[in-house]
């Protein structure tokens, strides 16, 4: 009896080291992601939170003056409101068209036809094209005289329209270009649309539901876990829009009346050409807890419209 409790306690033993010495390697291979999250992302974020109480221009250490930074962003300074809702307005207007053509071209792509795999790169290419090489050319396809949008709207009879000219049209420039960019969003919905279970649409044509009732019935529920997650990644790059304005604009500029000027360029600015930084860290602040909200909301609101397979 004794001999076995001994053979039983060294087992237990056995089994916490090796337990031990397999968390200590879990550890030691994620200790590089670890490292990353802290130095890049936590430590930025705090460092930012302390500073936006702060005046700091790098030139000199920073100085406490408590909520000075907050009362001139609300208060006292008109452009932070513009840009967040020129932001506002780009989000608007990019997600959800984004979130629909992205869907639209991945139902196309989840066909059985052939050159299935060249139309697929064809369409996720452009994503990963560089930033400068895209702005270029979107620079051409919206010059006014002879881009290529332009002259596509004059055969048909309608006017040229001056896109990054003119306080009205440059916004929905941008929301245009944003379209360059779903082909990310078009492979997660691909592979959502590949994970719907076959047996689901054999219910469907049983049922008698044709193509619209088996995509309405069928393919939105089981794909809402995917669209969830587009949708809150979309909000999350929308609002924080920085690289095409900062590339097409030619600097920190807002364009025509300031109608371009994002809230992440408007932060750049001040940080990085007129060195506010303790003002320039107010200014992220408040954009992160505003994407915090949204995407909060947007949790919240899932329960009535995401739909789990695993939760029937």
């Amino acid at each position: 009896m004794a001999a076995a409790e001994a053979q039983q306690s060294r087992h237990v033993a056995l089994l916490r080291r090796r337990g031990a010495r397999e968390a200590a390697l879990g550890v030691l291979f994620t200790l590089p992601w670890l490292i990353r999250l802290l130095v890049l992302h936590i430590y930025p974020m705090l460092a930012a939170f302390f500073y936006s109480f702060t005046r700091y221009t790098i030139a000199s250490p920073p100085t406490w003056i408590g909520l000075d930074n907050y009362h001139k962003l609300f208060f006292r300074d008109k452009l932070p409101m513009q840009a967040l809702y020129n932001s506002a307005y780009y989000s608007v207007g990019a997600v959800p068209l984004g979130l629909i053509l992205a869907l639209f071209l991945a139902v196309l792509l989840n066909q059985k036809i052939r050159g299935l795999s060249f139309f697929r790169s064809v369409f996720f290419i452009p994503s990963v094209v560089p930033a400068v090489a895209s702005a270029v050319l979107w620079l051409w396809l919206l010059n006014p005289r002879v881009g290529l949008i332009n002259y596509m709207l004059s055969l048909v009879g309608l006017p040229r329209i001056p896109w990054l000219s003119s306080a009205t049209w440059i916004k929905p420039a941008f929301i245009l270009m944003s379209l360059w960019g779903i082909g990310w969003t078009t492979v997660i919905f691909v592979a959502g649309l590949q994970d719907v279970p076959a047996h689901l649409y054999e219910a469907a044509e049983i049922d008698g539901a044709g193509v619209w009732g088996k995509f309405w019935n069928v393919t939105m529920p089981m794909l809402s876990p995917t669209i969830f997650f587009n949708l809150v990644m979309g909000i999350i790059g929308s609002l924080q829009i920085f690289g095409p304005a900062f590339i097409i604009l030619r600097g920190p500029v807002g364009g025509p009346q300031n109608s371009a000027l994002f809230y992440v360029l408007y932060l750049f600015q001040r940080g990085f050409r007129d060195f506010e930084m303790g003002y320039a860290s107010a200014l992220a602040v408040v954009i992160f807890l505003v994407i915090l909200a949204l995407t909060m909301l947007v949790f919240k609101s899932s329960s009535l419209w995401v739909y789990y397979e695993s939760t029937r």
